[in-house]
């Protein structure tokens, strides 16, 4: 059973992800589960749709071309408005040295591992809002 759209109707969510067809999914789902969401394929364009809907979660890729999601995230952190928003780093990279989770964790965010099928992108939109999951 979905959760009826209304309940979530101000419930926003930032996807940074450069995979284009990855992120048409996922938005197309959340949606569908009545997520207001907003898909960046740059951390440019992330920083602006982040300015403009102040999304209650973000949902970064960890490897980015052009600029590093960790500097992305610092620059979330140093905007008062934004340090406690919800993050999560989804990355198939399994690999990922203690330094680097270090520092993820230390600036507020979570890891998620790829691959991340359509339910689990729900659960995970509802763990970071804090949201009901529906089916």
């Amino acid at each position: 059973m979905l959760i009826p759209p209304k309940v979530r109707a101000s419930t926003r969510i930032l996807i940074v992800d450069e995979n284009v067809n990855a992120t048409d999914t996922f938005s197309r789902k959340l949606r569908l589960n009545g997520y207001e969401v907003w898909a960046a394929s740059s951390t440019n364009e992330g920083l602006d749709l982040m300015k403009m809907h102040r999304p209650q979660a973000i949902i970064l890729n960890l490897r980015m071309p052009l600029a590093s999601t960790l500097q992305f995230l610092k620059i979330i952190r140093a905007i008062p408005d934004f340090r406690a928003v919800p993050v999560a780093i989804v990355t198939g990279d399994y690999y990922l040295n203690d330094s680097q989770t270090d520092e993820i964790y230390a600036l507020g965010a979570e890891i998620r591992y790829k691959p991340l099928w359509l339910d689990e992108m729900i659960t995970l939109a509802c763990d970071l809002t804090k949201m009901p999951v529906g089916n």
